[in-house]
C-alpha cells in the first residue's frame, strides 16, 4: 500500500510539471497572437493617418485652385455638424433646434451642398 501512494505521489509531481510546462507554451502562443494583431492595429492605423493627411492635401489644394476663402474654424465646425445632421437624415426644423438656429438660417446654410447634390444626381440620371 505504501508503495501504491509513492507511485500516484510521483506521478501527480509529473502531472504538475507538464501542466506547468503546457501552461508556459500556451502563454507564449498567447504572447505571441497578441503582438501580431497589434503589429497588425498599428499598420492600419498608420494607413488610416496617412489617408487623412492625403485628404487633409487634397482639401487644401482644391480650397486654393478654387479661390474659395475660408471661413473661421467655427463656422466650419457648424457647417460640418450640420451637414452630417443633415445626412443622417435629420429635419431642418430638428437642425435648428439641435443648434440652436433658426429655420431660415439652417436653411440657407445647407442650401448650396443640398442643391450641389441634387443637381449631381439629376445629371447622373439623365445620361
Amino acid at each position: 500500500m505504501g508503495w501504491m501512494l509513492g507511485i500516484l505521489f510521483a506521478a501527480a509531481i509529473v502531472l504538475l510539471i507538464l501542466s506547468f510546462l503546457q501552461t508556459k507554451q500556451s502563454a507564449a502562443k498567447l504572447e505571441q497572437h497578441i503582438d501580431q494583431v497589434s503589429f497588425s492595429l498599428m499598420d492600419e492605423v498608420n494607413q488610416l493617418q496617412q489617408q487623412i493627411r492625403n485628404v487633409e492635401f487634397d482639401t487644401e489644394i482644391i480650397v486654393h485652385e478654387t479661390g474659395i476663402l475660408a471661413d473661421s474654424p467655427e463656422h466650419r465646425t457648424l457647417l460640418k455638424e450640420m451637414l452630417d445632421l443633415q445626412k443622417r437624415g435629420y429635419s431642418f426644423e430638428s437642425i435648428a433646434a439641435e443648434k440652436q438656429l433658426t429655420i431660415e438660417e439652417v436653411e440657407n446654410f445647407l442650401s448650396p451642398f443640398i442643391k450641389t447634390r441634387d443637381e449631381r444626381s439629376n445629371d447622373g440620371n439623365e445620361g
